[in-house]
């Protein structure tokens, strides 16, 4: 596997050290988790505060490495068999033993979860079969050959068999259709540290939307006593007033502080970290007959060809956005992951030639252009309102009439999944850091049954990639899973299915006394804020 290097800070601290006294630490987040519960949505607002709560059978380091989580162990017995050594001596926030049996429970809920708005059973969907060979040794069937499955599996929260009211045996059946699961509770459930009990290193004291989310140390953990014995994080979603509780001293640390903040920040003696991410902003067009939201066309849908996308992707100037409106905090995008990440080819970045544009344009039989409304969140991204705005009058210069729509993120994902917008922007976060994360979550073919496309509210198919990516996912042999996944990726972008437009890049600001390593996977994850060094 091709190797991606990303900077580390300095001073970074081993876990486990914990600070000489007991330490509250609070923390400004740009964007405000939509559930407690980690089965809810695949969110980055939502992953990185449940994981201080909840474990996976794997983890990851700041670079994405795999590592052992309440799993210590793994082998792949055949091409769809592996075995599982659970953690022995863990303990739910409860005081309940962690077995297979809450594996097999929490793998069970995934698909019966409500209304979820990004599923996570794109993760679950290839699983044939769970079973507990004692309490401590779990063996999963997968449907196909898939080398992914323990990255994947750090993305599967377990939950307690126990709190969520499972029988005395789980049994497990694919696509839900297991036995012993008892009265299913649904997300907002999880609003009660009854209900969310997991084994992490802070367990749920509060949880008031809107306002905050408390949690405090557990001493049991398996991994040793976490260094703060509370931690508060705040939804504080405007920039400067994020800004501002910093500096007032309101709060310890902050996420995404705005990029012209910076300098005025580290004057005041803050400490500023940052790294390249593996998010991708990008742009999806809705390629159904009925798309809503355009005009001027008589009731066709430009989208549908692919000269119309392609006007649209070499109108955008992506090196004015970086440069202007991300203040250097951002690298334009020729693919669907930053290279050289595993699975991309180095393609190019799409090259600005608004003249072109227009003659594409006029080729699909659209000289006048159109109108159109971009759907965007304005409080989701890294000046994601304004980067849509810029888009937008790109866009307008080539005859694109296009208004954007913005909205707060948990409002714009709900109306995105509602298929709402003929054109949207939004980002992707590649748990996996491979290319198989992107594709089959954005432009695979949208199937709830299989699970694939969860994410593509574009509805963008292309069967002969679909084919392609499948057979990499099944593929063990790293290189030809390399090449095939690079094959998949250029046939969407050669159809122009989803348009790149950059790779954030991430920062961090907090308190002269605190370090914090960069996650290129850009979570703000609190067990990992740790008290600086002494000199």
């Amino acid at each position: 596997m091709k190797a991606l290097t990303f900077p580390l800070m300095a001073g970074f601290i081993v876990a486990g050290l914990a600070p000489a006294m007991a330490q509250d630490l609070s923390i400004g987040l740009k964007s405000e988790a939509t559930s407690m519960d980690p089965q809810f949505h695949q969110l980055s607002t939502n992953i990185q505060v449940a994981k201080n709560i909840f474990e996976a059978l794997t983890t990851q380091d700041a670079v994405q490495k795999v590592t052992p989580g309440l799993a210590e162990s793994w082998e792949a017995v055949d091409d769809t068999t592996w075995r599982f050594k659970l953690r022995q001596g863990v303990k739910f926030h409860d005081g309940s033993d962690f077995t297979a049996r809450d594996v097999i429970y929490s793998f069970c809920r995934v698909p019966l979860v409500q209304n979820s708005p990004s599923a996570f059973t794109i993760f679950t969907g290839g699983i044939a079969d769970m079973q507990a060979e004692d309490d401590h040794t779990l063996t999963i069937t997968t449907k196909a050959t898939n080398p992914l499955l323990p990255t994947e599996l750090w993305s599967l929260a377990v939950v307690s068999a126990n709190a969520l009211g499972a029988e005395e045996t789980v049994t497990y059946g694919p696509e839900g259709n297991c036995e012993g699961m008892g009265d299913v509770p649904q997300s907002p459930a999880f609003n009660s540290p009854d209900v969310a009990v997991g084994t992490g290193p802070y367990k749920l004291d509060n949880y008031t939307r809107g306002s905050e989310m408390v949690v405090t140390r557990f001493d049991d953990y398996w991994g040793g006593a976490p260094d703060w014995d509370r931690v508060v994080m705040r939804p504080i979603t405007s920039d400067g007033p994020r800004v501002a509780a910093l500096l007032a001293g309101d709060v310890d640390m902050i996420e995404s502080p705005p990029i012209q903040d910076i300098k005025r920040i580290e004057d005041a003696g803050f400490n500023v970290v940052d790294a390249l991410s593996n998010r991708i902003i990008y742009l999806h067009m809705q390629q159904t007959e009925d798309a809503p939201g355009i005009g001027g066309t008589d009731g066709k849908n430009p989208l549908l060809d692919p000269r119309v996308r392609e006007a649209i992707s070499i109108s955008i100037n992506r090196d004015a956005i970086a440069e202007r409106i991300m203040g250097g905090y951002a690298q334009p995008a020729g693919e669907l992951l930053p290279p050289p990440m595993f699975g991309t080819s180095g393609r190019a970045v799409d090259a600005y030639d608004p003249e072109r544009a227009k003659e594409l344009l006029a080729e699909a039989g659209y000289p006048d252009g159109f109108t159109i409304t971009l759907g965007t969140p304005n409080d989701r991204y890294i000046n994601d309102e304004q980067v849509a705005q810029a888009v937008a009058q790109m866009m307008a210069r080539i005859g694109i009439q296009t208004n954007v729509d913005a909205s707060t993120a948990s409002q714009f994902f709900s109306r995105r999944n509602a298929l709402e917008f003929p054109i949207y922007m939004a980002g992707w976060g590649a748990s996996s850091g491979d290319m198989s994360s992107p594709l089959k979550s954005l432009v695979a073919t949208y199937d709830a049954d299989t699970g694939m496309g969860p994410t593509n509210a574009g509805r963008y198919s292309n069967p002969e990639m679909d084919k392609v990516l499948v057979e990499a996912m099944a593929t063990i042999d790293d290189a030809k899973r390399d090449q095939m996944l690079q094959q998949a990726e250029t046939m969407v972008l050669d159809d122009f299915g989803i348009i790149p437009l950059h790779y954030e890049q991430t920062v961090w600001a907090m308190k002269p006394d605190l370090t914090y390593e960069p996650r290129v996977d850009q979570y703000t994850m609190a067990s990992e804020v740790k008290p600086a060094k002494a000199e």
